[in-house]
C-alpha cells in the first residue's frame, strides 16, 4: 500500500500539475473567496432589511403566535390519534420590550444579517469548496459531486427542525412557566433576548445537523475512522446530550429529548458514512 500525500500538502501543491503555491498566494486566493462570500451575505442582508416589517411579523414572531403552523399541526395530530387536546399547546401571551433607544434598530440589523447569512449560505459553502478543491484528487472530486447540495440540505433541515419544532416547544414552555400562585411576576422578555434565543435554536440545530457531512470530511482527511466512532459511541452520546442542553434554552426534558433523538440518528448515519469512505480509500490505495 503506497503512502498517500496529506490533504494539506495537496492543498499547497494543487492537483500536482501546478507549481507549489506560496503562503502569500494562498492568502490572496483565500481573501477573494472571503470577499465574495461577504458581498453575498451583505446583498442578502439588504434584501432582508428592505422587507424587515413583513419578516418580523411572519417569520420572527411566528413561533409566538397561537395560529403558528406547528401548533395547529400538533393539535390536529392529537385529534387524529384520538388523544384529545393532549398535544395542543396552551396559548401564549408574550409581550416583548426594548430597553435602549437603539434597541429596535439594532435588532433589525441582527435580523437582516442573520437572514442574509442563511440566504447566502449555499454560496458561502460553494466558495469554501472552491478553495479546497485544488487539494482533491480526481477520484475524490468524483465523490464530491453534489457536496454543496448535501451540506446545504443538512443545514436547512436542521434549521427548519429548530424553527418549526424546537422553538415552539421552547417558547411555549418558558412563556407559560410561572413561580408561585399569587401572580406577582410580570413576564416581559426583551426583544434582544428573544432574538438571541431564536437564533441560537435555529443556527444551533442547523450546525448540529451537519454532523454527517463533518464526518465525511474528517474521514476523507483520515482524521476519524468508523472504528473510532464505534469505540467512543457512549461518550459521543453524552456529548450529544450536552449539545442538546446548549441548543435548547428550555430546561424541560421533552424539548431536549426532541433534539437528542435526531442527533443520535445522525451519529449512527455518520458511522455508516465513515465506513463507506474508508472502504473506498482502501480500494484506491491497494
Amino acid at each position: 500500500m503506497s503512502e498517500q500525500p496529506s490533504f494539506f500538502k495537496r492543498l499547497r501543491t494543487g492537483s500536482g500539475d501546478e507549481a507549489e503555491m506560496s503562503f502569500i498566494d494562498h492568502m490572496e486566493v483565500l481573501r477573494w473567496h472571503i470577499v465574495r462570500s461577504v458581498l453575498a451575505i451583505l446583498i442578502s442582508a439588504i434584501l432582508f432589511f428592505i422587507y424587515i416589517d413583513e419578516i418580523f411579523d411572519v417569520v420572527i414572531m411566528g413561533p409566538t403566535r397561537n395560529d403558528f403552523i406547528s401548533y395547529r399541526a400538533f393539535c390536529k395530530v392529537s385529534h387524529l390519534l384520538g388523544m384529545g387536546d393532549s398535544l395542543c399547546m396552551p396559548p401564549m401571551k408574550l409581550s416583548l420590550q426594548v430597553t435602549s433607544i437603539s434597541g429596535t434598530f439594532m435588532s433589525s440589523i441582527t435580523i437582516a444579517v442573520v437572514g442574509g447569512l442563511l440566504l447566502a449560505l449555499p454560496f458561502v459553502f460553494y466558495e469554501i469548496w472552491k478553495f479546497i478543491k485544488p487539494a482533491l484528487k480526481p477520484t475524490e472530486l468524483k465523490y464530491t459531486r453534489g457536496v454543496i447540495f448535501w451540506v446545504s440540505l443538512f443545514f436547512f433541515m436542521g434549521a427548519a427542525f429548530g424553527y418549526f419544532l424546537l422553538a415552539p416547544f421552547t417558547f411555549n414552555f418558558l412563556s407559560n412557566y410561572t413561580i408561585g400562585n399569587i401572580g406577582v411576576i410580570d413576564y416581559r422578555p426583551t426583544l434582544a433576548d428573544y432574538l438571541d434565543s431564536l437564533i441560537d435554536i435555529t443556527l444551533g440545530a442547523g450546525i448540529a445537523f451537519e454532523l454527517p457531512m463533518a464526518t465525511w470530511l474528517l474521514s476523507k482527511l483520515s482524521i476519524v475512522s468508523p472504528q473510532f466512532l464505534r469505540t467512543y459511541r457512549k461518550y459521543a452520546y453524552v456529548a450529544l446530550l450536552v449539545v442538546a442542553a446548549v441548543i435548547t434554552p428550555s430546561p424541560d426534558w421533552g424539548s431536549q429529548l426532541i433534539v437528542v433523538i435526531p442527533l443520535v440518528m445522525l451519529y449512527e448515519l455518520s458511522i455508516l458514512i465513515a465506513a463507506r469512505v474508508r472502504k473506498k480509500q482502501d480500494e484506491e490505495w491497494e
